[in-house]
């Protein structure tokens, strides 16, 4: 998104006209919804940097909403900016238990209501450079390391790691018990790095399921090998425990098993990200 993009949720269609047109006018892309049903629909179909959410809306309200924006991956972590007339101590610590960035009570300030827009979406821009369900580095921060393993003159090696059909696991048992996969994942690298490689040692993910190993190339092998023996004494856990007799048994044994890339700074020369990302590709291996 070139602007942020802001949906409004808000029943008083004078209020909710005003709103759009003065975040229009501060260089926001503007949605709107009135009701509560169509703003968790908005939402799932045009990508939004923050909500702001009336409590009082005719078909159910921003608690709910708020709840079903929860369960959703894409709005799981959009900043949401509760409206309410309400100020009791107790209706405030409903909606920040729900994930509530902030609240503002009418009538309020429209200063600060953008004041306060604008700072919840910066500090969301900010968190989002890391992966919200692992808490590793993604996007910019990973091409940056990567970028300058291309004009390094020490020894150096990257990895590439990520988890067989996990693609299919999260449509057979949802996208939470993918993302404790993910975790578990997760937290078995940073062992391995720890045990095998060096504090300078990065970790981070090139995908939302792929991660990325920067380390020495001694370390690789002994890093690869621990993973996968970790990955594959835990696998049938990541199951429902109706299904891990299945596992057992070898009915689904090329799922959730290790794939793997690695390259060094002896593979060749690497002009670019996209070279590195090449030979990446070139070189995965699986179980």
């Amino acid at each position: 998104m070139e602007k942020p993009r802001i949906l409004i949720v808000e029943d008083d269609l004078d209020l909710s006209e005003m709103l759009n047109a003065y975040f229009r006018v501060q260089n926001y892309e503007v949605l709107t919804a009135a009701w509560g049903a169509d703003a968790v629909r908005i939402s799932q179909e045009e990508p939004v940097s923050l909500i702001v959410l009336d409590i009082r809306l005719p078909d159910i309200d921003g608690y709910e909403v708020c709840r079903q924006l929860r369960t959703h991956r894409l709005t799981l972590d959009t900043p949401i900016i509760f409206l309410t007339e309400k100020r009791d101590r107790v209706d405030k610590l409903q909606g920040l238990e729900l994930g509530v960035v902030d609240y503002i009570t009418k009538p309020f300030d429209i200063q600060e209501l953008r004041l306060r827009v604008r700072n919840a979406i910066s500090r969301a821009t900010r968190h989002a450079l890391m992966n919200p369900v692992t808490d590793l580095p993604e996007g910019g921060m990973v091409e940056d390391r990567l970028n300058a393993l291309l004009f390094s003159d020490e020894d150096w090696a990257v990895l590439t790691l990520s988890i067989s059909s996990l693609s299919e696991f999260r449509e057979m048992y949802g996208f939470v018990a993918a993302d404790d996969v993910l975790r578990a994942v997760a937290l078995m690298i940073r062992n391995a790095v720890r045990e095998f490689g060096s504090e300078d040692n990065f970790i981070g993910h090139l995908g939302s399921d792929e991660f990325v190993i920067i380390t020495l190339p001694d370390a690789v092998k002994n890093i690869r090998e621990r993973l996968e023996t970790r990955v594959q004494q835990s696998r049938e856990y990541f199951y429902p425990a109706r299904d891990r007799q299945k596992v057992r048994e070898g009915n689904q044994e090329n799922h959730l098993s290790l794939n793997s890339a690695s390259v060094d700074s002896k593979s060749g020369q690497f002009n670019s990200l996209d070279d590195l990302r090449k030979a990446l590709s070139g070189s995965a291996a699986t179980p």
